[in-house]
This record gives structure tokens, sequence and C-alpha cells, in this order.
């Protein structure tokens, strides 16, 4: 028996983590699963603190929640007062540029890759003034897409021509910083995405890790950090656990994260936006597995 017990290895437990803007285990339940809302945690009782979690965008968020197919509007050209399940967002309308940000705290340490999910609503030219909360169910849309002539109409293409204007496309910037956990107070540095499908090797001979056909930076400026996202669904970017010493595309140094580290994303919508597009605090979630706190 001792001999048992002298081998058999020390179990902290890991297990699933989702984190949001402010305190997770708050988290607005009309964006998250039965399934989902398992795996968000009270940061109070880890002593994560929620000060410094914000959501900033270039326009006022005072839009309702588009993704809500109850709601009612009651004004003028479905207009204010509104009802709706949700969050309120901020809009970014077609041929217009401009941003949103997240800074997120992870509530535990990370132990695997870190999914940065982002989930928008997302309708065609001015479909909300003319059929309010029906217009996700008569025009929904995708980033990028071509937009024809009349009220919500896609345009299509023929063979040989791309179905997305890809200069429409946002473009995404995400990088770590040190919470009050972290051994070292780190330079802030770019996160690594892997692309999906992909080899899952992102590295160069010497262990760099280089922009390429199995990763890239996420720098937000180079083409390559573009994103596509559809109305109301989730699309994940696979955002490679970072490693004490491990040199970044950039020539950044990464560091191990600890519980309370921040995830700063930016999402930049450029002018060539071809759709209106609604994002909310929630709209960017943290996923992964970490280690349990207790």
């Amino acid at each position: 028996m001792l001999a048992l017990v002298m081998v058999t290895p020390a179990l902290a437990g890991e297990d699933p983590y989702i984190a949001v803007v402010g305190n997770d285990i708050n988290a607005n339940a009309f964006y998250l699963s039965p399934k989902h809302v398992q795996f968000l945690h009270d940061q109070t009782i880890a002593a994560i603190p929620v000060t410094g979690e914000v959501f900033t965008a270039n326009s006022a968020i005072i839009q309702p929640e588009i993704c809500d197919t109850t709601g009612i509007a009651a004004g003028p050209q479905n207009g204010p007062p509104f009802t709706f399940r949700g969050n309120f967002n901020g809009r970014i309308t077609a041929g217009n540029a401009g941003w949103y940000e997240w800074v997120v705290r992870l509530p535990k340490k990370p132990s695997g890759e870190i999914n940065l999910c982002i989930q928008c609503g997302l309708l065609k030219p001015n479909a909300f003034t003319f059929l309010g909360f029906e217009s996700v169910l008569d025009c929904a849309a995708e980033t990028g897409e071509r937009i024809g002539d009349g009220l919500c109409v896609r345009e299509e293409v023929n063979p040989g021509e791309n179905p997305l204007v890809t200069a429409a496309l946002p473009k995404v910037f995400a990088r770590a910083l040190p919470g009050p956990y972290a051994p070292v107070a780190f330079t802030p540095f770019t996160l690594t995405a892997f692309r999906n499908p992909g080899t899952y090797e992102p590295f160069e001979s010497g262990g760099i890790l280089a922009n390429g056909a199995a990763g890239q930076v996420l720098d937000g400026l180079d083409d390559a950090s573009r994103i596509l996202l559809k109305s109301c669904m989730d699309k994940c970017i696979v955002v490679k656990l970072p490693v004490t010493g491990q040199v970044n595309a950039l020539g950044q140094i990464e560091y191990d994260l600890e519980a309370g580290d921040l995830i700063n994303v930016r999402m930049n919508i450029p002018r060539p936006n071809t759709v209106d597009v609604y994002c909310h605090q929630e709209s960017l979630k943290l996923m992964g597995v970490g280690e349990a706190s207790f």
C-alpha cells in the first residue's frame, strides 16, 4: 500500500472555463447553452479581480440585440424603446470603418490552447430599420458578403469569382498582459493562432514561430489576420498556448499565463465593410481548459 501511494501522481484537476467581460458567473444566459453555463466561474471565490475587464467600441452601445427574434421595437422605424433578451450593442454600418475591443481576465491558469470565440449580429444594410427584430430571419448576413440591389439581396457570383469581398473582412488583434499572479511583470505580447484546419506545426527550424500555412500572429494588420463571421453564430480562433521563452513571428517573447492574466482582443472593421455589424460586451468569449482553483 505504501508503494502504491508513493507512485500515485497528485491530481490538481483540470476543467473547462468560459470567460467574458465582468465576473464570468454573471454572464448573460441568452448567449450560452445550459452545457456552457456549467463552466462559468465566480471569479471572486478564486480572488480573480474583475477590474480591468472592459468592452469599448467606436460607436455608442445603444443598439438592440438583433439576434433575439422575439424582441419588440415600439418606436417609429423600429426604433426605441426596445424590449429584448441579451445586451445592448454597438453598431458599425455598411461602408464604414470601426472597431470593437474586449479585455477579459483568465479565470484559471490555462493548460491547453485558448479559443477566442466571437459572436456578433450581422444584417444586410438597413435591414433593422425596415424589419426590426424579424430582420435576422430574412436578412442575416456574413462579413464580406457581396450585396446586391434592393433590400436584403445577396449578389451571386460566377465560377472563378470569389463570393467574398476580402477587403471587407474584419482583422483581429490579440495579446496577453500580466495579471496580479504573473511571476514576472512581462511585456505584453501578441498571441499566435493556429490555422484550422491545418498541420498545427507553426514552427521554423530553431523553434521560432512563423506566419504561414499553419499559424498566424494576431497583429490585426496582416491580411492573414482577417476573420469571417456569420450572424449570431460563434466563430472561434484557436490560440496557441503561450510558453515562457518562446519567440513569436514578431520577435516578441511569450510567457506562461496564469489565472488573472488579461487577454486583450480588438476587432477592426474596415471601411469596405458590406454589412451592418452589431457586437456587445459578451461577443467575445474565452474558452478552454485550465487548472482547477482548488
